[in-house]
């Protein structure tokens, strides 16, 4: 049977439902011993009380338990246990139609308000407003639809499903069948390449090395047994006797049964977590804050607006217009626009810097992230085993010890493992010229009671070699002597000491370790395992899983900024924290999986804001750090390449993952990165702070304006004995100021707005708007007496004097206010906006000016204004400018915003 890299395995494996708890097939698991085999507490990612259960039993009771035999299952039997468990498969998330995207785009509240309040101008004839509103929803949903479409169809790149066989013994005969015809109780055969078709139960095995990286995130290969387990483990891929559905045969073969399939294995149990409904991210819950904050308002000052006029006025169809005409200038109806632009663009930006990106929310939260979760295996490491140090006893680097542990991997006939091959293909071996005079005579194959391996080579002076390498305890065992700088030493116990602390020292520092040794059989050609005694050690040669290059200097860069590095891992304590010191990560505290499932998550969330380094963890740990992170007001991003990380980059703010990563990893994922360099992290950072920066700007703008707004509406529909502005007036000032916004996107942002997280904080927009949004009322009500005191608009006659007075000033101030609102420096001075939005602030301002000596003038009621009030109007400007810059800086200093 052939298959593919278990990464590619997978792919058919991708996503769906599932509780990972079974009723088999009719054949129940046993209920009347309670699991003992893991003190695994997942909730939603668990292995089947069935699989546990089978691990405690011996081969005869286990087959009878799954009322199967050793000769397997008649035909009819497997169609009939098909027929209740259905096919043998963990089926792929449904994709989300057109009409779904569409629909969810549609129902932001703000795009909802805007679309009522569109059908209500053109129900009450004012079809000008409506087709304005209504263009707005239009472009807004068409950008954000168009966008998102198109990095899903760049992201997705779902493969047809891979045809997969399995060897299964049906009828007493051993067939290839497919992995979906495959049913519990069915007896397959193993060997090296093979996928594990369904949670199995090994009953038979010899030197069975299993692959569970993608569960787990180890590099190496686990040793499976066919005994029953009797000891607890942390968690299930511990169990020996067990291999999950995902996983393949590294080497070795087996017999074995299988327990549970499909959507009821360990890996559908995970499916079935990662396809819950996301939770929504902090980005879409300060939007959402924010968005019924304007609503709550709206709905306090319409109906007030209406009802004092209507009762100070007596016309109360005039007063139903200018409500609806203040109902749409309380409406920022540009937020979805501007939100849609800026998150468009800084998808294109990051798509220059090879990342795609799946969901455009993505991009604010990657700026307000202020902890990244990251898995080890695949993300921060080259997902390979490499030979990184071949030394003496003493600990110093050796070539000759290389040489030997090459000369054993080359020579040896059986499988090559991972650790053979990282010799092999190890950069630092240069004499390929020595191995050609060396010969061949004899081997001693490895084995797991011995757990060494050698081989008898002829060198090039005609001598018998016999070369060892294999655990260093057990190759201890075997020694006599030791070699130190070309001097035989005994091996006495007081020496035997200092050298198990050489090698505990590597392994202390991640690495995995293997010794050397050597004897020589002259005049020998045959060897055998008695002749492995009276060795001499040589040395040692130790591998490790090596760090991606930019790990370091983007971890380095991203704590820089303000975003901390936890580093949650499958992996042994010892290998991870190796990489943490690698990579500049602090591996002091560190938790285990273990530790994990004994604490409450209160417990958990107050450790997991002090502790850089988990490990040991299931994927279901994972996903419960990350959310307890979040839970303490933390924005949570999570880098992962595998199946066991998909839930938590499910759970996280922003899900991140790299090309080469599971289709279930990175069809998870909000982001997926395309190259392997790792400093691609710190410029998403900083194009979600400028993406947030720009958003903010407007939402500032648009909150405090209202919120001033709110008093000089009020108050001029109190105490005047007119209309304070005509509802055409009111539009036509709210499209032109929305106009004025429209280059907020483009605006270059200020360094400091970059330097730190930014999440969202209702808190702060609040305090933004309670300071800045009532100084445009002071200059409001300063133009209010400059029109009624000094033009002498009392009179109802010269209502469209007042009425084009504050139209004029009201315009310009929002317009200009926008250059001290977008930066937190002194405006115009130390920090300018970009070109387009200086361009269009002058042409609004410009256009502001003109309309009441336009040819328009008398369609939107406006007349001439008198000389004086122009200059009164620039000394109005120049106020309001310096009162909130100098308001702006005393909030600054006091750090309320």
């Amino acid at each position: 049977m052939t298959i593919p890299d278990t990464h590619d395995v997978v792919e058919p494996l991708a996503i769906a439902g599932g509780t990972g708890v079974v009723s088999l097939t009719g054949i129940p698991a046993r209920r009347d011993e309670p699991p003992i085999h893991t003190k695994a507490k997942d909730e939603n990612i668990r292995v089947s009380p069935a699989v546990l259960d089978a691990a405690g039993k011996d081969g005869e009771e286990l087959l009878r338990s799954l009322r199967t035999s050793s000769s397997g299952l008649t035909q009819a039997e497997a169609d009939e246990r098909a027929r209740t468990t259905g096919p043998n498969e963990v089926a792929q998330e449904r994709r989300q139609g057109w009409a779904g995207r569409l629909l969810k785009i549609i129902r932001n509240p703000l795009v909802v308000l805007l679309a009522i309040l569109s059908s209500i101008s053109f129900a009450t004839g004012d079809a000008r407003a409506g087709i304005v509103m209504a263009c707005m929803v239009v472009l807004s949903v068409a950008l954000r639809f168009l966008q998102e479409a198109r990095a899903g169809a760049a992201a997705a790149k779902l493969k047809a499903m891979i045809h997969v066989t399995a060897t299964v013994v049906r009828d007493g005969d051993a067939r290839e069948m497919p992995l979906r015809d495959l049913v519990p109780g069915d007896i397959i055969k193993l060997s090296a390449g093979d996928m594990i078709p369904g949670d199995v139960r090994v009953i038979s095995s010899k030197d069975l090395f299993v692959n569970q990286g993608s569960l787990t995130g180890e590099s190496l290969p686990v040793e499976k047994f066919h005994d029953p387990e009797i000891k607890v483990v942390s968690a299930p891929t511990e169990l020996t006797n067990i291999c999950f559905m995902g996983t393949s045969v590294q080497s070795g073969t087996a017999t074995a049964v299988i327990v549970v399939t499909g959507v009821h294995t360990y890996l559908g149990s995970m499916a079935g977590s990662i396809t819950e409904e996301a939770t929504p991210t902090s980005f879409d819950q300060g939007l959402s804050r924010f968005t019924w904050l304007m609503i709550r308002l709206m709905a306090v000052m319409v109906p007030l607006v209406f009802l004092i006029n209507g009762f100070t006025k007596h016309d109360w169809k005039a007063a139903f217009f200018f409500a609806m005409a203040v109902a749409v200038g309380l409406t920022p109806e540009m937020l979805p626009m501007i939100v849609s632009v800026c998150l468009s663009k800084g998808a294109l930006a990051m798509s220059r810097k090879k990342v795609i990106v799946k969901h455009l929310n993505a991009i604010q939260n990657f700026g307000g992230m202020d902890v990244l979760c990251t898995d080890k295996t695949g993300t921060l490491t080259e997902d390979r085993v490499v030979l990184q140090r071949h030394c003496n006893v003493a600990g110093r680097e050796t070539d000759e010890v290389l040489l030997d542990g090459y000369l054993i991997s080359h020579f040896q006939t059986g499988l090559k493992n991972l650790l053979d091959r990282a010799i092999l293909d190890s950069p630092d071996f240069h004499q390929q010229v020595l191995i050609e005079k060396h010969k061949k005579l004899d081997e001693i194959p490895f084995d797991f009671t011995r757990r060494m391996m050698s081989v008898l080579v002829e060198n090039p002076d005609g001598k018998a070699i016999l070369l060892t390498k294999g655990a260093p305890e057990e190759v201890f065992h075997q020694c006599s002597h030791f070699e130190l700088d070309g001097k035989l030493s005994p091996m006495d116990p007081d020496l035997m000491k200092g050298l198990r602390e050489e090698y505990e020292s590597l392994s202390n520092d991640g690495f995995r370790v293997l010794a050397v040794a050597t004897k020589e059989l002259s005049g020998m050609k045959v060897c055998s395992k008695d002749d492995e005694r009276d060795l001499v050690l040589k040395g040692y040669v130790a591998f490790l899983d090596p760090p991606k290059k930019s790990a370091a200097l983007a971890i380095e860069a991203l704590h820089k900024h303000g975003v901390a590095v936890k580093l949650l891992t499958g992996d042994n304590q010892l290998i991870s924290r190796k990489v943490c010191g690698d990579v500049g990560l602090s591996a002091d505290p560190m938790v285990l999986g273990a530790d994990v499932e004994k604490m409450s998550d209160p417990e958990l969330a107050k450790t997991a804001e002090r502790t850089t380094l988990f490990a040991r963890l299931s994927p279901s740990h994972k996903q419960r750090i990350v959310r307890v992170l979040r839970g303490k007001g933390h924005v949570v991003g999570f880098m992962g390449d595998g199946i066991n990380d998909a839930p938590a980059l499910r759970a996280a703010d922003i899900a991140i993952s790299v090309d080469t990563a599971t289709d279930i990893a990175k069809e998870s994922a909000d982001l997926i990165l395309l190259e392997k360099d790792l400093m691609v992290l710190e410029g998403g950072v900083i194009e979600g702070r400028k993406v947030f920066a720009n958003i903010l700007k407007y939402i500032r703008m648009g909150a405090s304006s209202n919120f001033g707004n709110m008093f000089s509406v009020l108050g001029a529909s109190a105490f005047l004995p007119f209309i304070p502005m005509a509802p055409i007036q009111v539009l036509t000032n709210n499209l032109l100021y929305d106009f004025s916004q429209v280059p907020i996107p483009t605006d270059a942002v200020d360094e400091e707005q970059v330097a730190r997280p930014r999440p969202w904080n209702i808190g702060e927009i609040k305090r933004f708007i309670l300071f800045i949004g009532p100084i445009s009322s002071i200059f409001d009500y300063t133009t209010f007496f400059v029109m009624l005191w000094l033009f002498e608009c009392w009179d109802p006659s010269r209502a469209p004097v007042f009425q084009t007075g504050w139209f004029v000033e009201s315009l310009m101030t929002q317009t200009l206010i926008i250059h001290v609102i977008r930066t937190n420096k002194i405006p115009f001075i130390q920090s300018r906006a970009s070109w387009p939005l200086t361009v269009t602030t002058l042409s609004i301002m410009a256009i502001g000016a003109w309309l009441p000596y336009s040819p328009l003038a008398s369609s939107l009621g406006l007349v001439h204004l008198p000389h004086l009030y122009w200059p009164i109007l620039m000394m109005t400007l120049l106020g309001y400018t310096g009162l909130t810059q100098a308001i702006k800086v005393w909030l600054l200093r006091r750090k309320w915003i």
